[in-house]
């Protein structure tokens, strides 16, 4: 069975602008540079899975029906660009919710890494060969966890600096498209360490 790698993008404020428990399919508008990174690392190779907390679920301001509108309105706007999501995961919980079902500690939400290992089991990824990109250190933390490389996005949405060596990224990138690039790079320069 072929061994996969991937990038994980968080979903809200990196994939696509963070509205706040938004239901409305009709707002949501890819990032600015998506596409051009995105196409960038599908050629690439990297399988594209979205990871992203969703604790609007856990109280009450969301249904898992949106969401799944959510989920389609995001891969049509990819597809007619030709990029396709290999999956999309969502933790629904938290543990102050008022949800019961769904007002938990779990293993799933960021920064924990459930998702991403979930994802890695599915779909035969090495996860060290893998990439997370995020616009907040719960993100970072999340992929560093599980060893892989990470990127973060300095859109402003980071708010508390709580730094240590789980909440380091690899680089902070300003866009998906420079993230792309810096991957890019790194990739090319491991495939020429491996020639030496």
């Amino acid at each position: 069975m072929k061994i996969n790698k991937a990038v994980f993008l968080d979903k809200d404020g990196t994939l696509i602008p963070d509205i706040p428990y938004n239901t409305n399919p009709d707002l949501i508008t890819l990032s600015p540079y998506a596409v051009k990174g995105l196409k960038r690392l599908m050629k690439s190779g990297y399988l594209l899975i979205v990871i992203s907390n969703q604790p609007g679920l856990a109280f009450g301001y969301i249904r898992k029906e949106e969401i799944f509108e959510i989920e389609q309105k995001l891969n049509s706007l990819l597809n007619m660009h030709g990029i396709y999501l290999s999956g999309f995961y969502y933790c629904p919980h938290h543990p102050k919710g008022i949800i019961k079902e769904f007002s938990i500690v779990c293993d799933c939400r960021k920064p924990k890494s459930g998702l991403l290992i979930e994802a890695a089991r599915i779909h035969n990824i090495n996860l060290s060969d893998s990439w997370m990109i995020g616009d907040i250190l719960d993100d970072i933390e999340s992929g560093n966890r599980v060893g892989c490389r990470t990127l973060l996005l300095n859109n402003g949405n980071e708010t508390i600096w709580k730094m240590n060596n789980q909440r380091t990224p690899d680089c902070i990138v300003s866009d998906i498209n420079h993230a792309a690039e810096y991957i890019l790079i790194h990739d090319n320069y491991e495939r020429q360490q491996n020639r030496i």
